[in-house]
């Protein structure tokens, strides 16, 4: 059966996972060590599909934080070992330890001083005995039933790389905003931007003051076009809020209502959130407050904007 093959994959994949977390020990806290020093690139290496799992790899270490470059260990004996500098460190997976081409780098590694560490599935192999430190990444069997094609091992390299990666990320005090930074584009990086970067400000803000007369309110209201205003004292600071929800209300009990002014029929002490929190945190806020939107304040409560959640579907973050 089809399900029954794929089923069994999946449960051998996942028993090669299991079957590293025992040996999480000293040697790994000694590499994260070694990597979060390192004031080079983190240069990733391996041959055929171990070196598609070093691109991984690579890409997830630059992703949080630790600037990382895959090297093909083919090119690097033809040219390409200029890529490695001092300062550096690398990084080499091989599931039999022996590639041919990663052994070639040895001698150029150790003249230059360079500190390797090393995932193999042979933990007695030569890339294992001459490496600064050995992870042993070996398996029980491969999913392919000809235990040829590499399948399990693969992916018990790929996840002690990640291992790697995020308890580096985490060493290192990688918080969201660096993620952000390095992730200006797509749904991640949306989500991660700042409210002062989606918010009304300026004369797109819609603000009054405590004295406004109430029909100045609704037409400030209706020009900006958020169904909101911002109440704010003669310093500026936030006194309360008004939007199209209260002026039907207050409509609704006394219609007399367009002769107060603004600070009659606010609402004090709204929502109000930094300019510096992320736009996730407005969204959520927002949700479970029921709220449109939330006026954006100083830390002496200075009205600085609006952030609407519009603006907040407008990109497209979720």
């Amino acid at each position: 059966m089809i399900s029954d093959s794929a089923k069994r994959v999946l449960r051998i994949e996942a028993e090669a996972i299991t079957g590293l977390i025992d040996r999480i020990d000293h040697r790994f806290e000694h590499a994260v060590e070694v990597l979060n020093a390192c004031r080079g690139r983190v240069v990733v290496t391996g041959m055929g599909k171990s070196g598609i799992i070093c691109r991984k790899v690579a890409a997830t270490l630059a992703s949080t934080g630790s600037p990382s470059l895959f090297l093909h260990p083919a090119e690097a004996n033809h040219g390409d070992l200029g890529m490695i500098v001092r300062g550096d460190v690398v990084l080499a997976i091989s599931n039999s330890g022996e590639t041919r081409e990663l052994l070639r780098l040895l001698e150029a590694l150790k003249r230059l001083g360079i500190f390797l560490i090393s995932l193999v599935g042979n933990p007695d192999s030569t890339l294992a005995r001459h490496s600064d430190v050995s992870l042993d990444v070996s398996i029980d069997r491969e999913a392919c039933p000809l235990g040829l094609a590499p399948t399990a091992s693969t992916t018990a390299a790929l996840a002690m790389g990640d291992a790697i990666a995020i308890a580096l990320s985490e060493k290192r005090g990688f918080k969201a905003e660096d993620f952000a930074h390095l992730h200006p584009g797509g749904r991640l990086g949306k989500r991660l931007r700042r409210v002062e970067e989606l918010m009304h400000k300026g004369p797109d803000l819609p603000v009054v003051q405590l004295e406004t007369p109430m029909r100045d309110v609704i037409y400030e209201i209706s020009k900006k076009g958020l169904g909101m205003t911002a109440v704010v004292d003669a310093s500026g600071k936030v006194s309360g809020i008004i939007t199209d929800g209260d002026l039907r209300r207050l409509l609704q009990k006394d219609d007399s209502m367009v002769k107060n002014v603004a600070g009659a029929c606010m609402h004090a002490n709204p929502l109000t959130i930094s300019c510096e929190e992320l736009a996730a945190v407005a969204l959520r806020i927002m949700e479970e407050k029921k709220v449109t939107s939330l006026l954006v304040a100083s830390p002496a409560g200075v009205l600085e904007g609006v952030i609407h959640i519009h603006d907040l579907w407008r990109t497209q973050m979720f």
